[in-house]
């Protein structure tokens, strides 16, 4: 296995802080940013010389060692002990969208290691069988119930770009005792949405999308019950299906929640979420890019009326302007675990000449929605806009919300991890910046303007280099054919001290060697800090 550098691997164990009063943020906050994810073993699946795509039964243990995209991040309720999970890129196969997910662990926010999440590869199941092996797993998500259990709603899929695979995928949850060390498929081991015997060529019965909520209020009547919600495509429709588990993920029940008549045909983005009161929520695009948000006091028994939360205004392509990277899930929802009924929707939105990142609340329990207001205050230069774009949003206790969000408002650097075809580019380069709001009660506010949480702004185009011939930069599909990938979400959560994110970074170099020489500038998962106080909250 491939061994980081020892810089990195310094970098990695120790955290340093940093006041990111830079050019085109007017606050600042001091922070510091620990690199989270390692090189490790685990089941996947190479492609052969000259191949496309993988060939069924080769799997084999192998090596995660290079890109790790999209994330998530969850808060053990009373403590600063973390759990993240992220996609685990497979040996230097990245062009091929072959990857597996991975769980990280941070005990007291220090990232110690990580691991592929096991029960879907050919190593930690025994078996090349599809299912209970699969080629590809995604979409990583996590909550924890007040015992310290870790759940997560799991895609196992067979890619459509490897012909005529049976079935092509389905839902599971899978939940972990040991803060993500060891992962064990709940339901029985059943899935949550049945396989069926769909070629993934097919558009009969497609799953993806999926998220994970838990209710984590101590004493409350519902408490430990657990959530997942994902979207099933028919070809011409999509519909949201909700799976409840009252026993902590040994069973589950499993319901269609969208009303297509009312929201259009195409519903997906779903997020669960739960209020201080264990009142459910659901929140996800319609069609068009209309997010809708419904509610349920028994449960998940029965559902309220879905109510338009608000309209958004979508990308003309599935790719950011001035970027070759996909963009990725349109909306972030959470609900208060302090004021019942206080919910909170952040989302993108297009103006015509670059993304914005809008905010959205209800103090009624959905019933009404706030104005939207827009979450960035970049001033950018005449003539050159820049995007703000995937935000993520977090409730904590006391009224702290806090909402993320990838931001190109500065031009790239000048360092040797950014291409030096980018040096000096605008609306390119990507940080992370993080927005304070305290909620008093009659709803969120802000605290302070946008802070800055990266030390380093990281290339999009990164990795640029090529590994045994194959470029290393990953693809959001097989051979880049639509788009390349940086994720399509990252992970923020709130403790009692502080705002962590997880996000995507290529400014540290591996140890990797690129052909002709070098270091390798993969996607690596990095973990930010900030002090509660030190943003207001």
């Amino acid at each position: 296995m491939k061994r980081w550098l020892s810089a990195f691997v310094a970098l990695a164990a120790l955290a340093w802080a940093a006041s990111a009063g830079a050019a085109g943020w007017t606050s600042s906050v001091t922070f510091t940013n620990q690199v989270a994810s390692s090189p490790t073993t685990g089941g996947g699946y190479p492609v052969p010389p000259g191949a496309t795509a993988p060939t069924p039964g080769t799997c084999r243990t192998g090596s995660f060692d290079s890109n790790h995209s999209e994330s998530w991040l969850a808060v053990k309720p009373g403590t600063e002990d973390l759990v993240g999970t992220s996609k685990f890129f497979f040996e230097n196969f990245s062009t091929y969208y072959n990857f597996y997910l991975g769980a990280y662990q941070m005990p007291g926010g220090v990232p110690s290691g990580d691991n592929q999440v096991q029960g879907y590869d050919c190593v930690s199941t025994g078996t090349q069988a599809m299912p209970p092996s699969w080629m590809d797993v995604t979409d990583p998500n996590v909550a924890f119930d007040t015992q310290g259990r870790a759940y997560q709603t799991v895609l196992p899929f067979n890619p459509f770009w490897v012909k005529g695979l049976h079935p092509d995928g389905e839902i599971d949850m899978s939940y972990s005792d040991d803060m993500g060390r060891h992962w064990v498929k709940g339901n029985g081991g059943q899935p949550l949405e049945n396989a069926n015997n769909a070629s993934a060529t097919q558009l009969g019965h497609v799953e993806d999308k999926q998220w994970v909520a838990v209710n984590s209020i101590p004493g409350n009547r519902f408490q430990d019950h657990v959530y997942a919600g994902w979207t099933v495509y028919n070809g011409s429709t999509a519909k949201i299906r909700i799976s409840i588990s009252r026993d902590r993920g040994q069973t589950f029940s499993t319901t269609t929640l969208s009303a297509p008549s009312q929201t259009g045909k195409f519903n997906e983005y779903v997020y669960p979420a739960i209020d201080a009161a264990g009142n459910v929520y659901a929140a996800y695009n319609g069609s068009g890019g209309t997010l809708w948000v419904t509610s349920s006091k028994d449960d998940g028994v029965s559902w309220s009326p879905f109510v338009l939360a608000a309209n958004a205004n979508l990308l003309p392509s599935l790719t950011l302007p001035n970027t070759t990277f996909r963009d990725g899930i349109l909306e972030s929802f959470a609900a208060s675990p302090t004021y019942a009924g206080h919910l909170y929707l952040t989302y993108e939105n297009w103006n015509g000449t670059s993304v914005d990142v809008e905010f959205t609340q209800s103090t009624d329990g959905g019933v009404t929605w706030s104005m939207p207001v827009t979450v960035n205050d970049n001033i950018d230069a005449a003539g050159v806009p820049t995007d703000q774009f995937q935000p993520s949003v977090a409730a904590g206790t006391n009224g702290a919300v806090a909402i993320a969000f990838y931001d190109r408002r500065t031009a790239c650097p000048s360092d040797a991890a950014i291409l030096p075809a980018d040096q000096g580019r605008t609306n390119f380069c990507i940080n992370v910046s993080l927005q304070a709001y305290r909620d008093a009660g009659l709803g969120a506010y802000p605290v302070g303007g946008n802070v800055r949480i990266s030390k380093y702004a990281w290339d999009p185009q990164q990795p640029g280099q090529n590994v045994g011939g194959l470029p290393q930069l990953p693809c959001a599909d097989a051979n880049c054919n639509s788009s390349s990938f940086i994720g399509d979400y990252f992970g923020l959560a709130i403790s009692a001290g502080s705002v962590y994110t997880l996000s995507v970074s290529t400014h540290y170099p591996s140890d990797v060697t690129a052909d002709g020489g070098g270091p390798v500038y993969y996607q690596q998962q990095v973990l930010a800090t900030v002090a509660r106080r030190a943003v207001g909250i």
